[in-house]
């Protein structure tokens, strides 16, 4: 079994006790519900520069503890002191050590819109995440048939919550309606293996269609990979390891905002 058939049999249980402990008017109770959601697509396309995701992101499988000195509300306020487009939030427990109550306790002091970062199978966990403050879910084709990109999509969009779709290979692509999903993300980490390889950005992005806003995925830790990016005509990137190993945040994202400038 690889890393993410093992992930998505653990989500498949944790699925069956959500169900179990939130009814959907449980969720469209909460405060945040009702709450008109920040637009991420409206953040990035807002200017020329490639924009930011910045993660907040505890663990990995691949790598373990990634941040030592871990408190995510620091990290949100430096994020958001230093405007980044969005940002990416886990809240997978057993895999990445993240919390929903991560999520809700950023969303309290949101000012751009969040992202829930989670391996997402069911209707309940976008009520979930809508209930605790996400503007925004992420679903992985790689896990998911043709016909739930599409039902837990339009789910989404019914609650108003956008979503980020992820790819990463040409065989996920069939089961796109792009028409749909114009928010894509590729992400360079094989879910199989873990291994990150930027190629897979360069090699994706010129298959996808021109309306597409398109963001990348893990790996980008430097000038290097924004060049290689640019070329690839990728509107923004989704940063986690860079900025959660650094022993200075604020000096790393202002590398990476510089690193992002489009020149005229």
């Amino acid at each position: 079994m690889n890393f993410l058939d093992e992930i998505i049999k653990a989500k498949k249980g944790e699925v069956i006790k959500l169900h179990f402990k939130y009814s959907k008017k449980d969720f469209e109770d909460s405060p945040f519900f009702q709450n008109i959601s920040l637009s991420l697509i409206n953040g990035i396309n807002c200017d020329k520069n490639i924009s930011i995701i910045a993660e907040i992101k505890k663990a990995s499988p691949s790598r373990g503890i990634i941040r030592q000195d871990f408190n995510h509300l620091d990290i949100a306020i430096t994020y958001f002191e230093n405007d980044v487009n969005g940002i990416s939030v886990l809240t997978d427990k057993k895999y990445f050590q993240g919390n929903i109550t991560y999520l809700k306790e950023i969303a309290e002091i949101k000012s751009k819109p969040i992202l829930r970062k989670d391996f997402i199978i069911d209707e309940h966990q976008i009520l979930e995440a809508k209930a605790n403050g996400a503007d925004v879910i992420l679903l992985i084709a790689e896990a998911l048939a043709k016909n739930q990109i599409r039902d837990l999509t339009i789910a989404a969009r019914d609650i108003g919550v956008e979503v980020l779709l992820e790819l990463h290979s040409e065989k996920q692509l069939d089961k796109i309606d792009f028409d749909l999903n114009k928010l894509i993300g590729i992400n360079n980490r094989n879910l199989e293996t873990f291994f990150t390889n930027i190629e897979t950005t360069e090699k994706l992005s010129s298959l996808l269609p021109d309306h597409i806003t398109l963001v990348s995925e893990s790996g980008i830790n430097s000038k290097a990979n924004l060049q290689r990016l640019k070329k690839a005509k990728v509107d923004a990137v989704l940063v986690g390891e860079f900025l959660m190993m650094t022993n200075n945040i604020n000096e790393n994202i202002i590398k990476l905002k510089d690193w992002c400038k489009i020149e005229n």
